[in-house]
């Protein structure tokens, strides 16, 4: 799969979702800034705007530094539709990541509940063919899955303490 085809996704792996109680433009408006990536994703405590812009737009790249490590890996995000869902792949990274999965994407979903309450989700997708990734799948789905979970409950929390007033 080419990396810039919006079209064809690899095989779907799983989903993790968090309710979030700000309004849908708030919840948009904080995912959009890149620099804020570290306050709510716990693997990353740098990002470097490789693109030198902070908020996020087709074709824009980031390197996050993973916490704790010298490890890096660089996203680009490939598709945005606003207030609805951001599509972005790995290029590279020093785990050796993007080596064994290297057609993951993950795409970001948020949506309107209410005035003052949106759902977020995030949703993996990669190949599973190579005979590595089958036999390690059942433990890279769930580790996926409960970091992803980690993320999103973060992200809640980051929101909801920076638009105190929904609550």
């Amino acid at each position: 799969m080419n990396r810039q085809d919006k079209t064809v996704k690899p095989k779907f792996q799983s989903k993790q979702e968090v309710i979030i109680n700000a309004p849908l433009e708030k919840v948009w408006e904080f995912n959009q800034d890149l620099s804020k990536i570290s306050e709510y994703h716990p693997r990353v405590d740098k990002v470097d705007l490789i693109s030198d812009k902070q908020f996020r737009e087709e074709g824009v790249a980031y390197q996050c530094h993973i916490t704790g490590s010298k490890h890096t890996c660089i996203e680009k995000d490939i598709e945005i539709v606003p207030m609805e869902k951001i599509v972005t792949v790995f290029l590279s990274d020093t785990m050796g990541l993007t080596k064994l999965l290297p057609d993951y994407i993950v795409e970001s979903n948020v949506s309107k509940i209410d005035a003052n309450t949106t759902r977020a989700g995030i949703a993996h997708y990669y190949s599973s063919s190579k005979w590595k990734v089958k036999l390690l799948n059942f433990y890279i789905k769930r580790k996926v899955a409960r970091e992803t979970q980690e993320t999103l409950n973060a992200m809640k929390n980051a929101i909801e303490n920076e638009y105190p007033s929904n609550k």
